[in-house]
């Protein structure tokens, strides 16, 4: 026990700081990655194209899903820079797309909500270019194993990878319960604003039916010269 307490307070400093430094360079290296990450609203009857100039021989991901409006659904389709469609989806609730670029030019990612004539949608996207640079120097091209903090390092950067993935997944199951919710709301609130009424008009419908049961008929008089 002693001498384990002896090794961890003679050895803080060196250690740490090589630590920190390995991991700030791969944090850095992570937030090297281009991508862009939007959420839009899609009119009933509309659509919305953007446009990405990219080189050849690069690979981008698309990556989309529906949070709320009708079925949760709309289409997708990427053109390259001849026009070409290399990706198309028709009433997709989420999908993912990866492509290795093989033009040089301005590539086109649209989505659609033309087939439906008065839901709105809310979809959101991400848009990945490249791959994602190795987290420490020269690590593809390394013949030795790494050491205990690079791999510690890794590990760590891995696991940041997927609590991000994580994050994203449970935000957009948030967005899109608490749009349902909010629907399941609305449609409560109608039909009890309905039952009111009707409940009202039956209501006045029972007096007037009561009051005309205990009202009396006067007779008519024949005449008054008798």
């Amino acid at each position: 026990g002693g001498a384990a307490g002896s090794v961890r307070v003679a050895m803080p400093g060196a250690v740490r700081v090589a630590v920190r430094t390995l991991c700030l360079a791969a944090l850095l290296g992570a937030l090297g990655a281009v991508g862009t990450e939007l959420t839009l609203e899609l009119p009933d009857s509309a659509q919305r194209c953007f446009h990405q100039e990219l080189e050849s021989g690069i690979k981008f991901t698309l990556d989309y899903q529906v949070i709320s409006g009708g079925h949760y659904d709309v289409d997708c389709y990427v053109e390259d820079p001849n026009g070409k469609t290399i990706y198309q989806e028709t009433k997709k609730q989420y999908d993912s797309f990866s492509h290795h670029t093989e033009a040089k030019g301005v590539y086109t990612f649209c989505f659609s909500n033309e087939f439906s004539t008065f839901s709105h949608k809310i979809v959101y996207f991400d848009f990945q270019v490249g791959d994602e640079p190795p987290i420490l120097p020269d690590m593809n091209n390394r013949v030795t194993a790494l050491t205990q903090m690079e791999s510690a390092c890794v590990t760590i950067h891995e696991m940041l990878n997927a609590v991000i993935d994580s994050q994203t997944h449970y935000r957009l199951r948030e967005a899109q319960d608490r749009s349902r919710a909010e629907e399941l709301n609305g449609r409560v609130s109608y039909w009890s604003v309905g039952e009111t009424l009707i409940l009202f008009m039956v209501s006045i419908g029972q007096v007037m039916l009561l009051k005309s049961f205990f009202t009396e008929k006067r007779p008519i008089s024949s005449g008054a010269g008798t």
